[in-house]
């Protein structure tokens, strides 16, 4: 029959194209898994970033730490510890990330 071949399975087409979707898979697997490696790094980095810069902002002042009273600015006013992430100041000071 002259149409005998238009019918038959062609398995070696199939296997070769099974072949390349598992390499692509396994290319998409491997550049999935770098960048989960990568965002993971940046979390950890951000983690750390976070929990120094708060140590700065809610770090107690030398002179309150010795008894010494209230820091103040140059102009006399007393110096208030920034509050992060606190919309209506009722964050309360020294709570933090690290805690």
């Amino acid at each position: 029959m002259t149409f005998d071949f238009l019918f038959r399975p062609n398995h070696t087409a199939y296997l070769r194209r099974a072949a390349a979707l598992l390499e692509e898979a396994q290319m998409a697997r491997i550049e999935h898994q770098a960048a989960a490696e990568h965002h993971s790094a940046l979390a950890r980095m951000y983690a750390e970033r976070v929990r120094r810069l708060e140590n700065e902002l809610y770090r107690q002042p030398q002179a309150t730490a010795h008894g010494g009273g209230l820091a103040t600015t140059e102009a006399g006013s007393p110096d208030e510890r920034p509050q992060l992430y606190s919309l209506d100041g009722s964050r309360k000071p020294g709570l933090t990330s690290a805690n």
